[in-house]
């Protein structure tokens, strides 16, 4: 069994593909396999993916979801890691992961920079930490740059196997509608001090796009999200508070993205099912907030 798998969902990426790779096989720390998923690619990106040792899996283009979904089932390392195919790891991203394993976690956070096309780089520091439960660590996270971001963990393959945990298929913000869920009920998660991803911000991907018709998607599946969500951590006995604040903040700020006509007809949706009710009211700002947010949250989420 290695100790890690990467997987790595492909589609239409040739131009950061060889980068990507390089960045897995150039690890100072060489136990892992790699999982490629072809998810129906047009372009040469799996001509240059062949070159490598990795295990190859086609499907149709079925998304980022399925993807991920797929490789987990081929996946046999005792922790996954997802990698996106135009980002790329730093040389001892394995080696300090690896390293934080002896207390057997659960989850283990690494931290995140950003490269913009003009290779820009901006990094988000963070504290680490050490042997929290899933609820202490989510406290922490919450007030990180990056939190439901899947490619920010490395996760024990046998704790997400028994959570049965499975991103949406046919969704957009995936990670959104699950990772928080797999942090806060994770037994023990650490965080480790090391930048070990580098994040592109690419003009045109899914998360940058400009067309209004997908924004209208993103908005609704965010919702779809946002009530799953709140659905499964009513069943567990975690305290939720700052859970379902985080995940109602992150629901009204990406309704505040969509034109007047759509607008009003999400704030009558949020009204109905009490999202803001969900929000902290524990201290003087954030009572303020709450009732401005009453009013109308463009009051306070800025486009």
């Amino acid at each position: 069994m290695p100790e890690f798998s990467i997987i790595i969902p492909v589609y239409n990426i040739e131009q950061y593909i060889k980068e990507c790779l390089d960045s897995v096989f150039n690890q100072s720390f060489k136990d892992f396999e790699v999982i490629v998923v072809n998810d129906g690619t047009k372009d040469n990106s799996m001509d240059i993916v062949k070159n490598y040792n990795v295990k190859i899996i086609n499907q149709k283009n079925k998304g980022l979801s399925s993807a991920r979904n797929h490789g987990v089932q081929l996946a046999k390392g005792k922790y996954i890691l997802f990698l996106d195919s135009d980002d790329y790891l730093e040389k001892d991203t394995l080696k300090e992961i690896h390293k934080s394993l002896k207390n057997n976690p659960d989850i283990v956070r690494f931290q995140i920079q950003e490269i913009n096309e003009n290779h820009k780089i901006t990094k988000f520091k963070e504290e680490p930490f050490n042997n929290l439960s899933g609820e202490e660590a989510f406290k922490k996270i919450v007030n990180y740059h990056f939190v439901e971001n899947a490619w920010c963990y490395a996760i024990k393959r046998s704790y997400y196997l028994q959570g049965k945990y499975m991103f949406k298929e046919g969704t957009i913000h995936e990670d959104f509608g699950l990772i928080p869920l797999v942090i806060i009920k994770a037994p023990i998660v650490n965080s480790i001090n090391y930048i070990g991803y580098n994040y592109r911000i690419r003009n045109g991907s899914i998360m940058n796009n400009n067309d209004y018709e997908k924004t209208k998607k993103k908005v609704n599946d965010f919702y779809a999200h946002y009530k799953y969500l709140v659905e499964e951590i009513d069943k567990t006995k975690i305290n939720s508070k700052i859970f379902k604040s985080f995940i109602a903040n992150s629901l009204l700020i990406k309704i505040c993205e969509l034109n007047k006509e759509d607008y009003k007809k999400y704030l009558k949706k949020i009204k109905k099912d009490k999202v803001i009710d969900n929000l902290l009211s524990d201290s003087i700002p954030r009572k303020l907030k709450k009732i401005l947010v009453h009013i109308s949250p463009k009051l306070v989420y800025k486009r």
